[in-house]
């Protein structure tokens, strides 16, 4: 009876378009952003940094930089994992060049490179759709995984073709490099994630992330409406780019600390994240952390049961990881195609309405 509406009145279309009408959804967030901030730095641990928080935060960053690719503008992508490669080569450049820049500025710029690339790419949606982007953004994934090791430059004519992030520090603190604390990693992911699911929000509720919707539903009828379908798509490969770059950056710069290009940046890692997207909920961000969380916790639940608990060899785990994951987007697809995000909220308003049946 707690989870009511009645009594919350709105005096304002401010008030009564926010992200969380519901004044419990309100304190439920605050509540989670004070645990998030004040209390996981102080008793998280190496395991649950490097194996949880810090992968399911980078993820999520990726899923969303799909999300609105994909979900709130409508254009298939199957290149993530190149663009998270371009973040990734850009942040170690920039960090190996300008040694004295803090390592945000060089992250935030790593992302705006990845959004030229992206809109370069982007280019052929002006063009072609369905099918065929996505036959188009999975060239651009081997071209550009291609292009990363066979140009010695960008791993600065390394003999194993890997790249290495240099130490850097935020306030005293290393952020990169092998002296990096679990604390550190996670604050420094966590800073990112909150900052970009805001501004994410913020653009799919305004005037871009409507006309991003409008060529997703029906790209004739906008452009009728006065929508210009160049600036549209071409700005939700460069927003989704930007995402993905500095997902990509973080992925390398904090969480890996060394990579290379086919590796860690493979088509594995295309389909990872489409797959969080698919599950999680297309066209919402909520549904992209759900997303992350689930293909992230998914293997280490497995092997903590399967695995310690039962003995099982790893490899039979990681094969009915990819079952259950097969499972799930088959069935999501045909029977919930909004993913978890709609579950959720199929179960919000069966509380707002609970104990009566309608």
């Amino acid at each position: 009876m707690f989870y009511r509406e009645a009594g919350d009145f709105k005096t304002s279309y401010r008030d009564d378009s926010q992200t969380f009408p519901i004044k419990l959804d309100r304190w439920g967030y605050y509540a989670i952003l004070a645990v998030a901030f004040l209390v996981v730095p102080f008793v998280i641990d190496s395991y649950w940094a490097n194996a949880v928080l810090v992968p399911f935060l980078i993820y999520a960053i990726a899923a969303i930089g799909l999300n609105i690719l994909t979900g709130y503008a409508g254009q298939v992508s199957l290149g993530t994992g190149g663009f998270m490669a371009v973040g990734a080569y850009s942040v170690y450049k920039l960090m190996v060049a300008f040694p004295g820049v803090p390592i945000v500025v060089h992250i935030v710029l790593a992302g705006a490179i990845t959004a030229v690339v992206g809109m370069l790419f982007g280019l052929p949606s002006l063009r072609i759709k369905g099918f065929y982007l996505a036959v188009a953004t999975l060239a651009a994934q081997f071209f550009l995984i291609w292009f990363f090791n066979k140009v010695p430059w960008f791993y600065n004519y390394s003999a194993s073709g890997q790249i290495n992030a240099p130490e850097r520090t935020i306030l005293g603190w290393a952020v990169t490099g092998p002296a990096t604390t679990a604390s550190a990693k996670y604050l420094m992911c966590l800073s990112f994630a909150v900052v970009l699911a805001w501004v994410a929000r913020n653009l799919t509720r305004g005037s871009v992330g409507r006309k991003w919707m409008a060529i997703r539903d029906m790209d004739i009828a906008a452009e009728i409406i006065g929508v210009n379908p160049l600036r549209a798509k071409l700005s939700a490969f460069a927003v989704s780019s930007f995402f993905v770059g500095i997902a990509g950056a973080l992925l390398f710069a904090v969480y890996l600390g060394a990579a290379e290009a086919s590796e860690a940046f493979g088509i594995n890692k295309s389909f990872l994240v489409l797959f969080m997207v698919i599950i999680g909920g297309l066209g919402s961000i909520f549904g992209s952390f759900a997303g992350a969380a689930f293909l992230v916790l998914l293997p280490v639940f497995l092997k903590n049961v399967l695995v310690a608990q039962f003995g099982w060899p790893t490899d039979l785990a990681a094969h009915i990881e990819l079952m259950i994951v097969g499972a799930l987007i088959v069935f999501f697809l045909i029977v919930e195609p909004h993913g978890l995000a709609r579950l959720w909220a199929l179960t919000k308003e069966k509380l707002r309405l609970w104990p009566f049946p309608h």
